[in-house]
């Protein structure tokens, strides 16, 4: 049985991205794949009055069940309401689906917004199912997201060794061609929270910490400047706080050499015409650590609320700081 997003009470991108653009911020995308991450999302966002958007990957459909999370998003959109966000705006987003039907599927099962990720594909067949998809979601208002160039690193079943840029003089082509509503592009960020190799990088003399490569500004400039306006997304921006790997390592965790992307590096991103960026190793960080030192300070708990608790406590923090200091999109949502 099909059903729309409205009626579960969600939106799509459409109006939050062009706002975002017009107003300088972005609009925090955060994966999720349990009830703990999901409840940290929604009282961040209502607290700050930030328009957000929850991402589903094709791994947390597998692992959480795509009809218990069509409803964790409808209960999300209730919670809100209980929580004194009045108009809550809420997206349920498909990250990195790899086929039409997976897209499909999506659509017809209240997601408001689906990515399409054929940037592994040549050109030509990325534009064909790029516009394949977009056919099919727009006939009910279903937004969609594209990706141009590979970004390198590992989360879920996203997956490459090595990152491609985004080629600007080919942006204009395929948007025109493909009709997408937003642009993913690969401007240095990666997936997982190891976004760059040791070599990659320089070392902070003094902390011995490693210290990543910039992201190339003069791409996203270049792209900004053939689609002025258009949205355009960033994957793989977890900055991989170091406090929290300390956390993980402290606590019997084996981390070695975790890095991400600089918070600085994304408050300009967001800024510009980047309005959607994408977080997930940073909650995943946050919550595993949280957990490894509840139970190592707490060897007698076994009742999954006991751990649980400071870890939803933990994400939360981490997604307010998040929406506040590096995206700029509290109180765009009242």
């Amino acid at each position: 049985m099909k059903v729309s997003f409205t009626e579960l009470g969600l939106v799509n991108t459409r109006e939050m991205f062009a706002k975002a653009v017009k107003g300088g911020y972005a609009i925090p995308a955060f994966n999720f794949n349990n009830m703990e991450q999901l409840q940290a999302i929604i009282q961040a966002s209502a607290e700050t009055k930030s328009p957000v958007i929850l991402q589903v990957s094709k791994g947390a459909r597998n692992y959480a069940n795509q009809t218990l999370l069509r409803y964790m998003a409808q209960g999300a959109v209730e919670y809100a309401k209980e929580l004194g966000w009045k108009k809550p705006q809420i997206v349920l987003h498909l990250d990195h689906g790899d086929s039409f039907e997976t897209c499909k599927s999506c659509v017809d099962f209240g997601f408001s917004s689906v990515m399409i990720d054929g940037s592994a594909l040549p050109y030509d067949e990325n534009v064909k199912l790029t516009r394949k998809v977009v056919n099919y979601a727009h006939k009910f208002d279903v937004t969609v997201e594209a990706e141009l160039g590979v970004l390198a690193g590992v989360e879920d079943e996203v997956s490459a060794a090595e990152s491609h840029y985004t080629r600007p003089e080919e942006v204009i082509d395929f948007v025109k061609k493909t009709k997408c509503d937003s642009l993913a592009i690969s401007i240095g960020t990666s997936h997982g929270a190891y976004k760059f190799t040791p070599e990659q990088c320089t070392r902070d003399p003094q902390t011995g910490r490693l210290v990543p490569p910039p992201l190339a500004f003069d791409v996203l400039k270049a792209i900004e400047k053939k689609l002025p306006g258009f949205p355009i997304v960033l994957h793989g921006s977890s900055s991989v706080p170091q406090e929290y790997v300390d956390m993980c390592n402290t606590y019997g965790g084996n981390l070695p050499n975790a890095v991400g992307i600089p918070e600085e590096q994304l408050r300009k991103a967001a800024k510009s015409a980047v309005c959607k960026i994408n977080i997930d190793s940073d909650s995943r960080l946050a919550m595993t650590g949280a957990i490894r030192k509840h139970l190592s300070d707490n060897p007698g708990h076994f009742d999954p609320r006991q751990y649980l608790k400071p870890a939803r406590e933990e994400m939360k923090k981490m997604y307010v700081h998040k929406i506040i200091n590096v995206l700029g999109s509290n109180g765009k949502a009242r």
